[in-house]
């Protein structure tokens, strides 16, 4: 088995993030104008969007997608989590690189790949990013139906989005792939972004945490800047027990992906993690970190491909002949 274990954290995002300088807070108002109302000067006197404030940072995100990714209707309900953008687009480059790894030294693009990602969300983020980097299909799965309804319709909002998403509901809530991928059905690979917390007092504690040091403020109650439903941020026994879960089902589906990946916000759980990941048959592990600004974070990503089941992999679906 091929592993890589290698968990230093970098300070910078990805080379292709579109969003590794400062933000161009200018552009950014032309594109929202109501992201305005929202931008002050922080303790060093420089411009600033207020990050503690929940529908100023909905504002950024959808001036992001809007000058930096030609997203120009994106909406959701304001109970839903609100994705940090810069963060969502580093997983799906670093997850690019590693199919360039795995497909000497070329990106599959295109209808070429397909993406599962568990858990979509009423935001749809990562499809929309992914598609609009890489021009990748996407399957969304959710076990939350209103969820799905908003991903769908900002798929149907967006042109260039269009036969691009597909949403599937996920009508078992213990379940990852079952009921969602079928047969022979092939997937380039699985990405995921787990719920943190394990009680909505865990989930309570960490929301004034960040509030704290976001604004300087202590407070009992805490509105969440980046939003989420329960489903979203908490989970019987947390990240941990999620992706372990996660890991025990892909092995009833190993030839039906070539990459499964999930992010780990917490260095904690990495042992649990890779202590379950070693029991299984797997051929290959990559752990990918992840940096932006103050946080750091990480993917595990594996596969139970062999050597010759990759490269039928490479050849029917990426196209590419191997030199003999």
């Amino acid at each position: 088995m091929s592993t890589d274990k290698n968990t230093q954290d970098k300070e910078r995002l990805h080379l292709r993030n579109r969003n590794r300088e400062r933000y161009d807070l200018n552009a950014l108002k032309i594109a929202e104008p109501e992201l305005a109302n929202h931008i002050k000067p922080n303790k060093y006197g420089d411009d600033s969007v207020d990050f503690a404030n929940p529908e100023a940072v909905k504002l950024l995100n959808k001036a992001l997608l809007s000058h930096y990714y030609g997203i120009k209707n994106w909406d959701f309900p304001a109970e839903n989590l609100c994705p940090p953008i810069p963060g969502r687009a580093d997983y799906l480059h670093y997850m690019a690189d590693l199919l360039d790894q795995s497909n000497f030294g070329t990106v599959p693009n295109g209808d070429q790949v397909t993406v599962l990602d568990i858990g979509v969300g009423a935001s749809c983020i990562y499809p929309v990013i992914g598609v609009t980097e890489y021009g990748w299909k996407f399957i969304g799965s959710d076990i939350d139906p209103q969820s799905l309804e908003s991903a769908k319709k900002i798929v149907e909002a967006n042109a260039s989005l269009q036969d691009k998403i597909e949403c599937r509901l996920q009508e078992d809530p213990e379940a990852f792939f079952s009921g969602i991928i079928t047969g022979e059905e092939k997937i380039d690979m699985a990405i995921c972004n787990p719920p943190f917390h394990s009680t909505p007092e865990e989930a309570k504690k960490g929301s004034r945490r960040k509030v704290q040091n976001l604004s300087g403020k202590k407070t009992k109650t805490p509105e969440l800047n980046f939003a989420g439903i329960g489903s979203e941020l908490i989970c019987e026994g947390g990240e941990s027990a999620f992706i372990q879960k996660m890991v025990r089902e892909s092995k009833a589906f190993a030839t039906n992906f070539y990459w499964f990946s999930t992010l780990v916000s917490k260095q904690s759980n990495l042992k649990g993690i890779y202590k379950i990941l070693d029991e299984m048959e797997i051929t290959q592990i990559k752990t990918l970190p992840l940096g932006t600004g103050n946080k750091s974070s990480r993917v595990i990503a594996w596969s139970f491909l062999t050597k010759e089941e990759q490269k039928e992999w490479r050849e029917t679906r990426w196209r590419v002949k191997e030199e003999k």
